[in-house]
């Protein structure tokens, strides 16, 4: 069983595309559920967070409040840096795992897919991987995607965009490119084709 990253830029169009690749039968495993996972309450990943930021970054449920973590870790490099000591590890292992149970459990196709955003910006996510995919648009439809569907004003939304490895570097790393500025007809072609492409390079 093969691994194929499926990374992108915030607002590029990466749930869309692994969705696609669901409809064709492809076993997905995402980072962000994992990460929404442990940071639930009583997730993996609370009281640590709680012991390093303080009970503050808690909501009162006893999840992360994901809101105000945003605003400090956006504007704190160094607070990003503590944030995902915490959370790679959790999510690195749970990504591992997941991947196992597939590859022993069989799957309909000889790949899978690892969603996983940050997957250029840490050398243990490229580790889990055989093929990077990159799904790319203009960093206009980055922002207008994101505002829109976040609803986050333009200064976050490049504070995280700056955060993470620029367009020109990713598209270096990619040994795969979906082009994300069309519409879903466009973006559902660029798939099956890539997804007939894989079936018979992962034979």
């Amino acid at each position: 069983m093969r691994h194929v990253g499926l990374t992108g830029g915030i607002g590029s169009g990466k749930d869309t595309v692994a969705a696609l690749f669901k409809e064709l039968g492809v076993t997905v495993i995402d980072s962000d559920v994992i990460s929404h996972h442990i940071t639930q309450p009583a997730g993996a990943a609370i009281d640590t967070i709680r012991k390093k930021f303080g009970e503050m970054y808690i909501t009162a449920d006893g999840a992360l409040d994901r809101a105000l973590m945003r605003q400090l870790v956006f504007s704190d490099s160094a607070a990003r840096r503590r944030l995902e000591a915490v959370l790679h590890p959790l999510i690195h292992a749970q990504l591992l795992a997941h991947a196992e149970i597939n590859n022993v459990s069989g799957a309909q196709h000889s790949y899978l897919i690892l969603v996983i955003p940050l997957l250029f910006e840490s050398s243990n996510y490229r580790q889990l991987v055989q093929r990077t995919l990159v799904v790319d648009c203009t960093e206009e439809a980055q922002i207008a995607r994101t505002m829109q569907r976040s609803h986050l004003d333009e200064k976050i939304v490049r504070a995280i965009m700056a955060s993470q490895v620029t367009r020109t570097e990713r598209l270096r790393h990619a040994d795969n490119v979906i082009q994300n500025n069309g519409d879903l007809n466009t973006l559902r072609q660029q798939v099956d084709q890539l997804h007939q492409h894989y079936r018979t390079a992962f034979l």
